[in-house]
């Protein structure tokens, strides 16, 4: 399947917006916990999406829930709680690089669910690729071991949720259009979010008591509306017009995006960290190659 030249322009907007996202949600936790942040932005993207409900409600339940519980569970909810958990304890730069390992795991899991051919190539970038993700994930800032390496794992987890989404987009959603697929997606998962933040968290206390929470609430509303509402539904468009593989390689430009804003902020990036996401890009480069 070749790429347009839309599919081009579509695929760096995307890459700008979601490179963005990991400094937002680092500011949405100035003062809401991880929970809190993940919860409220699949909750204001669905609020957001509401409104779209009344004339992109035409999918059929029996037919397509399959497609919308992954990329609404998978491609959403559970990413948006790992993202954020991973948040607490490494920068949201490394989470950026670490993102960058979608493509592979959309690889490995079109081959393992969907049994899709691997040729030469792939399977060298697939290597190539964990070797930079160890990397990534083994050092700190300063170059020392890491002592944090669960919470990489958390980015980890959250990649290969991508990667099932991704796959679950292409093989079960094909037949309805990206707005009317994205409004189902957060329609099962939205009131859920909505019901764990009033429920289960501290968000009215953490809103009415720290000072900077009307500051991180505007990020995580610029994160839920533009990061995840319209993001998912352009995303879901460039999946169906260009293919799996072809839309996951946003990742090209993600961690760039998510360095220069995580280096702005006073983060840090070593060598080691560039070597290790270097090698990650060579593999989705590889994983593209025909």
């Amino acid at each position: 399947m070749k790429a347009s030249a839309l599919s081009w322009l579509i695929l760096i907007i995307l890459s700008l917006v979601w490179g963005s996202s990991f400094i937002l949600m680092k500011k949405g936790m100035e003062a809401f916990s991880s929970d809190e942040v993940a919860a409220l932005r699949i909750g204001i993207a669905f609020v957001f999406l509401l409104p779209f409900y009344i004339k992109y409600n035409n999918f059929n339940l029996k037919e397509n829930w399959k497609g919308l519980v992954l990329m609404g569970v998978f491609g959403n909810f559970i990413p948006a709680f790992l993202f954020t958990a991973a948040e607490t304890q490494i920068s949201s730069s490394l989470t950026g690089m670490l993102n960058a390992l979608t493509p592979l795991f959309t690889i490995i899991v079109g081959f393992l669910w969907f049994k899709n051919k691997f040729h030469n190539a792939q399977i060298t970038g697939i290597v190539i690729g964990l070797i930079g993700a160890i990397g990534l994930m083994y050092f700190n800032n300063d170059g020392s071991a890491t002592t944090n390496a669960l919470y990489s794992l958390l980015v980890v987890a959250a990649t290969i949720c991508y990667a099932v989404s991704v796959n679950g987009i292409k093989h079960y959603l094909s037949n309805i259009n990206s707005v009317t697929a994205t409004v189902g997606a957060f329609s099962i998962t939205g009131p859920f979010a909505l019901a764990y933040l009033f429920v289960g968290t501290d968000f009215v206390n953490d809103l009415k008591g720290n000072p900077l929470a009307y500051n991180s609430l505007g990020y995580i509303c610029i994160l839920a509306i533009v990061g995840s509402a319209l993001s998912v539904i352009v995303y879901n468009r460039l999946i169906k017009d260009a293919g799996v593989v072809f839309a996951a390689t946003c990742t090209y430009l993600i961690p760039i995006v998510a360095v220069f804003w995580g280096l702005l902020d006073g983060e840090t990036v070593n060598l080691l960290q560039l070597g290790g996401v270097s090698l990650v890009i060579l593999s989705i480069y590889l994983i593209n190659k025909r």
